[in-house]
């Protein structure tokens, strides 16, 4: 086996990936209780009264080799960990944690098995799926002036796009605790994060105490798929714009993801006039 082409530890097979797993959650649990970020646990479930950012996906995805098994359970985690959160206030200085809100998602605590991504395959795994509502969280902080403090991408290509492209509508990692999503209030004014959801949606909005100068969106350039070697990839370039509140006008015109994500997905599902050579 070339240099180029030898496993890692983690690779070699179920066992050495658990305990890579349990390796690096000790590791993560001893760095928390050295650091000195604020985080952020005081829960009020009423709303702010100013709306900042929102985003909506959802819960159940249906189509070509989609497992509903897997999808349903999906919903169901989604539905305990928003529980752990909705309503969470962050103060001026504090910071979000994903895993110090859910917590480890074991059976014993009700998570199911979802879909989750090891060493670069799609597999099954309790707590799967959350990656969807950390996801749906950092749409909305990416629309907002909170600061994303620890970010991990996977690939924004795991399903087909339902109706209108929406960007980085995937594309969050959290795996228990190592592989955390958090995010920084830097403003001066307390925000509150909500997360909640119906029969087929999952929301999410961030709200304040006072309106913000600035609103923010998302747009893209340059949206494509091109196969490269044997797989096939999502290409394009995202920004983050930031606008004049009183005035309407852009102020700021931001990159923030150069997407180059693979897909999971039957390439025959991608659109035609999408793919180029």
């Amino acid at each position: 086996m070339s240099a180029d082409n030898k496993k890692l530890f983690c690779e070699l097979c179920p066992l050495t990936y658990k305990l890579s797993l349990k390796k690096n959650i000790m590791i993560r649990h001893i760095k928390n209780l050295m650091s000195d970020v604020r985080l952020a646990y005081e829960m009020d479930e009423t709303p702010f009264p100013y709306l900042v950012s929102s985003h909506s996906s959802h819960l159940i995805k249906k189509g070509k080799g989609i497992d509903p098994v897997t999808q349903e359970n999906k919903a169901h985690n989604i539905r305990l960990a928003c529980e752990s959160m909705n309503g969470l206030i962050i103060h001026p200085g504090q910071t979000f944690s994903f895993w110090t809100r859910v917590g480890n998602t074991t059976a014993r605590r009700g998570f199911r098995e979802g879909r989750v991504i090891v060493n670069g395959k799609l597999t099954k795994g309790f707590g799967g799926g959350l990656c969807n509502l950390a996801n749906t969280i950092n749409r909305a902080v990416l629309q907002s002036p909170l600061t994303n403090t620890e970010f991990h991408r996977h690939s924004d290509a795991l399903a087909p796009d339902e109706g209108k492209r929406i960007p980085l509508n995937a594309g969050t990692s959290v795996s228990y605790n190592y592989v955390d999503y958090r995010f920084r209030n830097d403003t001066s004014v307390d925000v509150q994060l909500l997360v909640w959801c119906d029969e087929e949606n999952l929301y999410s909005e961030i709200r304040s105490k006072k309106e913000f100068p600035e609103y923010y969106a998302l747009s893209e350039e340059g949206h494509h798929f091109a196969k490269e070697g044997d797989k096939y990839y999502r290409i394009s370039k995202i920004f983050k714009d930031t606008y004049d509140r009183a005035s309407g006008e852009l102020v700021k015109h931001e990159l923030i993801v150069d997407n180059h994500s693979e897909v999971f997905f039957d390439p025959e599902l991608i659109p035609q006039e999408l793919l180029r050579a």
